[in-house]
């Protein structure tokens, strides 16, 4: 009987631990995509990327940058493509995680120093073993997150027509934008 309570308080205790891994959905203007970020291996990714949820810093901004076969990236501008306000101070790389871009994986997009990533990220639209640490340039790029539920939302994304507008190149012709970016619980976790 004891070892049937101990089995069923195990069970109980995995069900838990599988959620401790903070949900973002991302309601965006062709879907939602829902990822869950990774505590334990990016802390400072995950927590930096939640501080700006929190704040409502996503709503509004769009997907800029899309190249169909390698990545989607959003998080930094306006619908007419200024700046966001609001961007906090960069985090140091957490790139050597033992998290790999893979395809569907969230990582923090960054300028050529690798401690300058602040609000932008990307999603990876395929497997880009080449951006994992060391990568090309010696430092790579942190993974933090992967997508768990709206691969087809992603799938629509990187399939957008683009072109070069004032000087960025791969901008969606159509803005795709971050309507709304929340954090997930209870019964709207994706299991």
């Amino acid at each position: 009987m004891q070892v049937a309570a101990a089995g069923a308080a195990l069970m109980l205790c995995g069900s838990a631990l599988a959620f401790e891994n903070p949900q973002v959905s991302l309601k965006t203007t062709m879907g939602e995509i829902v990822i869950e970020l990774d505590q334990e291996k990016a802390p400072k990714s995950t927590a930096n990327f939640l501080q700006y949820v929190k704040s409502g810093f996503y709503k509004g901004t769009v997907f800029h940058r899309v190249i169909t076969d390698f990545m989607i990236q959003a998080g930094g501008y306006t619908e007419k493509l200024i700046d966001k306000p609001g961007v906090r101070k960069p985090i140091p790389s957490e790139a050597r995680n033992g998290l790999s871009n893979k395809p569907y994986t969230v990582a923090m997009a960054r300028t050529d120093n690798p401690n300058s990533a602040t609000s932008q990220f990307f999603i990876n639209t395929n497997d880009n073993a080449g951006l994992d640490y060391p990568g090309q340039d010696g430092h790579g790029y942190a993974v933090f997150g992967r997508v768990v539920k709206g691969q087809e939302t992603v799938d629509k994304i990187k399939n957008v027509m683009v072109d070069d507008v004032r000087g960025m190149q791969n901008v969606p012709v159509v803005p795709v934008v971050i309507q709304n970016a929340t954090i997930l619980t209870g019964d709207k976790l994706v299991k």
